[in-house]
């Protein structure tokens, strides 16, 4: 006798629109990619260029070497191109490459140099520079490279706000990290203000567009999801940040996971509405493993939780503009 098929349970996916890569990100991989084609392997680039494992190891096997330093980039292959990552560098990392006479492309995302601009505006004006971001993170201490020693304080909390004892508190200018939690960040100025009533603001808002869309998404998706999974990276602040903003939104679970095999299936339980977002660095193929996953074990009906449509698109650099790039040069991110 043949076997009784066993019925799938149903569920339903909300899969967020906007997600995954932003503007910038593709900028800065494609950047990557046509430096490969036009130069020829191998092309350098100093950190990950974004924060994303499976797209630093698909560019790899492209031809692409990763440094943490322009020192590890060996005598014979200083004529080859180093490229710096989307997150930013201080500007002792192009004066170094001059130095060493090495030809370099720099992929920092325009929002985080118009963070840059900001903050060099402020200085410009005598004012102390305020930054709201992560310690550590490489947008931050891109953005402080921007400026002498001693002339930015870095904030992360409201508490740090209430410790905070500035230079001269009536003579204050503040950007913030690009990837901040709009909610989070918005008390943290808020407390800034209370304290600092003479604060300046940065001409426009320094979280990007990108950032703001993906939790505007979440939010709208998360409402009564049994189960919230946001593509990203452990190192990925805007992907952390969604896992934040889904479980404020209603959903009784949010888990960061980088590919499908990170799923823990066993502690799922009973689910009937999952939320599915990517974070700006998340590659659209493991959103599209991520489903056909769940469509293996579920009988998952994919709904669309679109909120904005987005339609931005830098230029690389002019280096690289006569290069074409072609579907199949993406493909290891985009899918076919």
């Amino acid at each position: 006798m043949m076997a009784s098929s066993v019925a799938k349970t149903p569920i339903t996916i909300r899969l967020c629109g906007p997600r995954g890569f932003c503007a910038g990100v593709d900028r800065a991989i494609q950047i990557v990619v046509l430096a490969l084609k036009e130069f020829g392997a191998p092309v350098y680039v100093r950190h990950e260029i974004v924060h994303n494992r499976y797209v630093v190891e698909g560019l790899e096997a492209k031809g692409a070497i990763f440094v943490e330093e322009l020192d590890e980039i060996p005598p014979e292959h200083r004529k080859q191109p180093v490229v710096f990552s989307a997150h930013g560098v201080p500007k002792s990392v192009p004066a170094d490459a001059d130095a060493r006479n090495l030809f370099y492309l720099d992929a920092t995302c325009p929002l985080v140099s118009k963070v840059h601009k900001q903050a060099m505006r402020h200085h410009r004006m005598g004012r102390h520079v305020v930054l709201i971001g992560h310690a550590g993170h490489p947008e931050v201490i891109g953005t402080m490279g921007q400026l002498p020693e001693g002339t930015v304080s870095l904030i992360e909390t409201v508490e740090d706000v209430d410790v905070y004892t500035p230079p001269d508190p009536d003579n204050l200018g503040f950007v913030t990290q690009t990837t901040l939690s709009v909610d989070d960040t918005a008390g943290v100025i808020k407390r800034l203000h209370e304290r600092f009533p003479n604060l300046t603001a940065p001409a426009a808002d320094s979280i990007c567009y990108a950032t703001t869309n993906r939790q505007e998404a979440v939010k709208q998706a998360a409402p009564g999801c049994d189960l919230f999974l946001v593509v990203g990276a452990p190192n990925s602040s805007n992907s952390k940040r969604l896992v934040e903003v889904a479980l404020r939104a209603g959903a009784k679970k949010a888990v960061l996971v980088q590919r499908a095999s990170e799923i823990d299936w066993a502690t799922i339980g009973e689910i009937s509405t999952v939320g599915l977002s990517a974070g700006a660095s998340a590659p659209e193929v493991i959103v599209n493993e991520i489903i056909e996953a769940f469509r293996e074990r579920y009988d998952a009906a994919v709904e669309l939780a679109d909120t904005v449509e987005e339609n931005e698109h830098f230029l690389v650099n002019r280096e690289l503009r006569h290069v074409e790039l072609t579907g199949a040069d993406m493909a290891f991110v985009n899918g076919e």
